[in-house]
């Protein structure tokens, strides 16, 4: 039986609603965080059958939020439909790196860039913790790092020059 390479790059869409927007039916900038982070929870456990909320609940096991470095590139409106796209960038044996990509339909218009670096921590001793193996396992199959080692600032410009 072969077993097909799992995916790097996976993507969902999302429509923007009115209680998230501001007086001018701009999502609001904070609420761009919710967009992605239950875009990413779904999208894991969906193509990886990966349950962060079920591990937690068994293992005492989490990830939380370490850092956030967004951009907020163009406006997401009230009712459009965006495409929430996002791929691991690194682990180490501690911290995850995921990169998030929001864009229009037809990802012509890049309208989000955002970071975020995932600490492992385990909820009983209130420390971080080191990933198993079976995580470490996953993780390898599922890294999609960037070409070259740029910063935050660099990506932005060259997925601008993409567009």
């Amino acid at each position: 039986m072969s077993h097909l390479p799992l995916p790097k790059l996976l993507e969902s869409t999302a429509k923007i609603r009115f209680p998230d927007c501001d007086p001018f039916n701009h999502l609001n900038n904070s609420r761009y965080l919710d967009y992605i982070i239950n875009a990413r929870e779904d999208q894991i456990l969906d193509a990886y059958q990966f349950d962060s909320h079920k591990i937690a609940r068994e293992t005492g096991l989490a990830w939380v939020i370490a850092q956030h470095q967004i951009a907020y590139l163009a406006p997401a409106m009230l009712m459009e439909e965006v495409c929430i796209q996002t791929r691991m960038l690194s682990f180490t044996d501690r911290i995850i790196q995921i990169e998030a990509l929001m864009w229009n339909q037809d990802k012509t218009v890049l309208k989000t860039l955002m970071w975020t670096r995932l600490a492992h921590f385990n909820l009983r001793t209130m420390r971080s913790h080191t990933h198993s193996e079976e995580f470490l396992s996953l993780f390898s199959s599922v890294v999609d790092p960037l070409p070259t080692d740029i910063g935050f600032e660099e990506r932005i410009k060259q997925l601008r020059v993409k567009v």
